[in-house]
């Protein structure tokens, strides 16, 4: 049953990310993207990695989303948008694209995977990453709240119309 699912996920990880990368309408890449971002929490569930399924729904599908649904309803004439593909550059994409392909092969192909199978037993990770992010890796998340910090000052005082 649970590989059953995973290939369900799977499915509709790859369908949606297609939907998205080769759609003409904004609206349905949109909603296709959501379904991306839902499939790929699914598979942080596969991988007992709770914290980041709940990160991904909360960030992408509840945040960034929302701001491309809300980006593409304050556009003025959004009815009549239309993406063109005109797919320039083919041939250099399929050369990266092939590259890529051959050094995630190399990288999975010589793995043995029969004896890695992951247990499906839940472990909760949370509570893990909160004590070490207050112990061991607290001056990195201050410096990084602080970078954040700088970035939102600096994004609200570039978005002011007057400087």
């Amino acid at each position: 049953m649970a590989d059953l699912l995973f290939w369900m996920i799977w499915v509709l990880v790859v369908a949606s990310a297609a939907l998205v990368a080769f759609g003409n309408n904004l609206i349905h890449s949109v909603f296709a993207l959501m379904g991306t971002f839902l499939g790929v929490a699914g598979i942080y569930i596969f991988l007992n990695a709770d914290f980041l399924a709940v990160t991904q729904i909360v960030v992408y599908v509840g945040g960034i989303l929302v701001l491309l649904v809300f980006g593409i309803m304050l556009t003025n004439k959004i009815s009549s948008a239309r993406i063109s593909q005109s797919s320039v550059q083919k041939w250099l994409g399929l050369v990266v694209v092939l590259s890529v392909l051959t050094i995630i092969l190399t990288a999975v192909l010589p793995h043995d995977w029969t004896g890695s199978i992951m247990p499906l037993a839940f472990e909760e990770t949370v509570s893990g990453i909160g004590r070490l992010l207050f112990t061991d890796y607290l001056i990195l998340f201050e410096i990084a709240s602080v970078l954040l910090l700088g970035a939102l000052i600096g994004a609200a005082t570039l978005a002011r119309k007057e400087l």
